[in-house]
């Protein structure tokens, strides 16, 4: 990290991880290409991870009500959150397991390979934008309801997303909805499903990562949360009515877009 860039840069990285973790655009290839044009760099890239934390608070905060009804009902025992919960907990492990096993190659080669990122934001806009347009039949618009199966296929998805420029979100909604999700059920699985991943993840790396760890990365890490934490907040809260009625076509867009400043701007500027 560079000193002279104070907490400024930090507070850029931390809004764009709000705006874009939940999105289908993949917020890590955002924060690394900004980062890597701004000349951020964190040791071991905490920094990038650890402030996605901010953003998983903010939907813990958006969702309190529902979390807690679901934590009655599994303690009441009732089938339906039972269900629910065991859900969300397939669709974590194969990316958990994944995580834990690839962690040292992903952190030193592809965190470190920005031509990855773009090329990955480019070639996920072109799947997301005709995924977008397909005439699918949902057979499942509640969460709740969705069977074992397709959440641990869901999952499956979801491990794709190791490589940055992927997006987590992305791929979980790619997936939901060729196994049969609409649109916003599937968007509102990602929240549900980030909260394990993303926590766990944050708890590994910080672990993994504990001798990185600074007063001064610790200030940066501080600001980066509380911008996402407040950026995520509003985007978790209004993301769903707009993709309800506009559906994916303008992030695919915005992906292909970005993929490709990125390329051109390493081949000209390195």
């Amino acid at each position: 990290m560079n000193a002279d860039q104070g907490l400024f840069v930090p507070a850029i990285l931390g809004v764009i991880e709000g705006v874009t973790e939940f999105l289908p655009v993949s917020s890590t290839a955002h924060i690394l290409l900004v980062g890597h044009f701004l000349g951020f760099d964190s040791p071991g890239r905490v920094f990038e991870v650890l402030i996605q934390l901010g953003a998983i608070l903010a939907v813990v905060v958006v969702y309190f009500g529902r979390l807690l009804a679901i934590l009655r009902d599994a303690l009441a025992r009732k089938p339906g959150a039972l269900r629910f919960m065991g859900g969300v907990l397939l669709a974590s492990l194969p990316a958990a397991l994944a995580g834990v096993l690839l962690h040292d190659f992903i952190k030193t080669v592809i965190y470190e390979t920005p031509v990855v990122f773009c090329v990955s934001l480019i070639l996920g806009g072109i799947v997301l934008l005709y995924v977008d347009q397909l005439k699918l039949t949902p057979k499942y618009t509640d969460i709740y309801s969705y069977p074992p199966l397709l959440c641990l296929y869901v999952g499956l998805f979801q491990m794709l997303a190791l490589i940055p420029g992927v997006s987590r979100s992305g791929a979980t909604i790619v997936g939901s909805l060729l196994l049969g999700t609409d649109k916003r059920s599937a968007a509102e699985f990602t929240f549900f499903i980030a909260m394990p991943i993303m926590s766990g993840a944050f708890l590994y790396d910080l672990y993994k990562s504990r001798d990185f760890i600074t007063s001064e990365l610790g200030a940066a890490v501080i600001i980066g949360f509380a911008a996402a934490f407040v950026t995520a907040f509003f985007v978790v809260r209004y993301l769903l009515d707009y993709i309800s009625r506009h559906g994916f076509s303008l992030f695919a867009y915005w992906r292909i877009f970005v993929g490709a400043i990125g390329l051109w701007a390493i081949l000209l500027f390195g």
